[in-house]
């Protein structure tokens, strides 16, 4: 549950912070990894950031979004 609500504030912060025309919207990838992450840190787990080598690679940046257009979380 505690990933669901910072799921929604951080949809409530993207939603105030830019002008979008009332509708339905999905969450962005960056958003939802970023929950992740949040997460983990709390669970004390320990990430290391992806080389170049290792984006190049996979063919996805390293920053993210990780998962292909696609994909639905």
């Amino acid at each position: 549950m505690s990933n669901s609500f910072t799921n929604q504030c951080l949809a409530q912060i993207m939603l105030a912070e830019q002008d979008l025309e009332p509708g339905v919207y999905t969450l962005p990838k960056k958003l939802d990894e970023e929950v992740a992450r949040l997460h983990l840190t709390r669970l004390n787990a320990k990430l290391t950031r992806m080389t170049e080598k290792q984006a190049e690679y996979l063919g996805i940046p390293i920053d993210g979004p990780y998962k292909p257009e696609h994909y639905r979380y």
